[in-house]
């Protein structure tokens, strides 16, 4: 890795915006191949799904753009999204981009309080609401439909994109903040460019792809991975926006013969728990692509021992997307997301301070150059924190990793996560990672619980595979057998689920919190 040159990659045009990067180059050289396929009922047939070919993708987006423009809104104005799973969110989001404007998406599990919030912290001057998630907005804010959108995709005539540079902003995504309010990050339209590392560094992937994404619209894992990168290479993206139900999955990824799906470890546990995956024929999976927590040993053996597919993990976050991840080509390292991707600059800073990056083996801040083009432009009227994230050239994004002499990354947690055992930091992914490949262990979470004032102990919550075998003893001997012991958990407490955000991750203050 060579840390003085910085970002290697090819960067991006001057001039550049991301919806017609997306979709303009296909509209024009294959207009009626298949962009888009949205599926409300798993069980229907195929051709009963809702489909959009390129050509009619590109003319509606800049549709709802021109609808968009009509509205006299001021430059950068943000525009949020509050909407169901639906192709009206992939028009919005695109159609506010491809006028100048800044998208904002939102969770549709978000309560009028959570939403009221974003809106009012964004200062946004449109919000677009699907019939069941109605709110009402501030005086001055003005409400979109699916009737406005239907009629601006009849009546409006398609509005060329605009000629944004590079560094304008595109969209803003609300993450979780060290506050415990949300905070903004505001993307660039290069965002789109800056991930081209991923293509041949995570999917492989081609214009004869069919991507199977499991996530919902406003989740930068979806936004990205389920739409962005497949139509930038001019793939088919398919989304499900019917009732969760895990077991429609391998039935989806049969019936559209879905080359690449992208998942959270956790869905892919519940797949193989749930599901008689042998039953379904999976012959045009490729392999199955992993991001949003850690990915275990014992789940990759698994999913490849039943599958015989390979799943590709990778690590990222919401101010970069991914840039760590292994793909086809590269030998996979249980237990490692993989290595950066290429042009990407990452490196291990110290914990407290300094920028010269650590040697390999040593456990410090993972940081990515702050000059990487699929970086934030920064935090959303939040310059407190921003400060806190930069050092020097590096943006620091909290995680604590390691890279091994091959130049394999080994993640340990947030910083944040960290857990102090006598006086010994321990990441709670490396007694996690221990316990998930006990047999009768189905999922663990490991986090800090207090027993008295001032002092807490390791304990792991664990989901087990039979709910009748709860003996906590054999689990304690197990890390006893495979931890130092000052890394072992104290109490093993059993649960019939681990608490997750709306997009899978585990919610280890919430195990903690409970426990109290």
């Amino acid at each position: 890795m060579k840390y003085r040159q910085g970002y290697s990659g090819e960067w991006p045009p001057a001039r550049f915006n991301m919806a017609r990067y997306c979709l303009d180059s296909a509209a024009r050289t294959t207009p009626d191949k298949v962009a888009l396929i949205v599926v409300s009922n798993a069980h229907a047939p195929a051709i009963a799904a809702e489909r959009w070919t390129y050509a009619q993708l590109a003319n509606a987006v800049r549709r709802v753009a021109a609808g968009l423009r009509q509205l006299d809104l001021e430059p950068g104005a943000r525009i949020m999204i509050r909407m169901g799973n639906t192709s009206d969110y992939a028009l919005l989001f695109f159609g506010a981009i491809a006028a100048g404007y800044i998208a904002l998406p939102s969770s549709a599990q978000l309560t009028h309080e959570e939403a009221d919030f974003l809106l009012t912290n964004s200062g946004a001057q449109v919000i677009a609401m699907s019939d069941d998630l109605v709110m009402q907005p501030p005086p001055g804010i003005i409400a979109l439909g699916p009737a406005n959108l239907a009629n601006w995709r009849i009546e409006c005539t398609p509005l060329d994109y605009a000629d944004t540079a590079a560094a304008d902003p595109a969209f803003l995504v609300y993450t979780s903040g060290t506050t415990g309010q949300p905070k903004g990050v505001l993307h660039a339209q290069r965002s789109a460019w800056g991930r081209r590392p991923m293509y041949h560094g995570w999917y492989d992937i081609g214009p004869d792809d069919v991507m199977l994404h499991a996530g919902a619209f406003n989740w930068t894992y979806t936004l990205g991975v389920g739409l962005t990168d497949p139509w930038a290479n001019g793939a088919t993206a398919v989304l499900y926006n019917g009732p969760r139900d895990v077991t429609v999955w391998p039935a989806l990824l049969e019936k559209f013969r879905a080359t690449l799906f992208a998942a959270v470890p956790g869905l892919y546990r519940q797949m193989l728990k749930y599901n008689d995956l042998p039953a379904f024929d999976l012959s045009s999976l490729r392999h199955g692509l992993t991001a949003g927590e850690a990915l275990t040993v014992a789940l990759l053996e698994q999913w490849q021992t039943i599958t015989g597919k390979a799943l590709y993990e990778a690590l990222g976050m919401s101010e970069c997307s991914t840039y760590i991840s292994s793909t086809p080509g590269q030998p996979i390292r249980p237990g490692s997301p993989g290595k950066a991707q290429p042009g990407r600059c990452v490196a291990i800073l110290p914990v407290e301070s300094g920028c010269e990056p650590l040697p390999p083996g040593e456990i410090g801040l993972l940081a990515v150059h702050r000059h990487d083009p699929g970086l934030m432009l920064g935090y959303w009227c939040r310059p407190d924190e921003e400060e806190l994230v930069y050092r020097g050239d590096w943006f620091i994004g909290g995680d604590l990793a390691h890279f091994d002499a091959d130049g394999y990354l080994h993640y340990h947690g947030r910083n944040d996560d960290v857990m102090n055992a006598m006086g010994y930091r321990v990441s709670p992914l490396e007694v996690e990672h221990c316990l998930s490949r006990h047999p009768a262990v189905a999922e663990a979470a490991v986090t800090e619980v207090p027993v008295r004032e001032g002092v807490t102990v390791i304990a792991a919550f664990v989901v087990p595979r039979d709910p009748d075998e709860t003996d906590a003893a054999p689990l304690l001997a197990y890390a006893h057998d495979h931890l130092a012991a000052y890394k072992c958990p104290r109490e093993i407490i059993f649960i019939d689920s681990l608490p997750r955000t709306a997009n899978g991750k585990v919610r280890r203050r919430d195990l903690a919190q409970g426990r109290r």
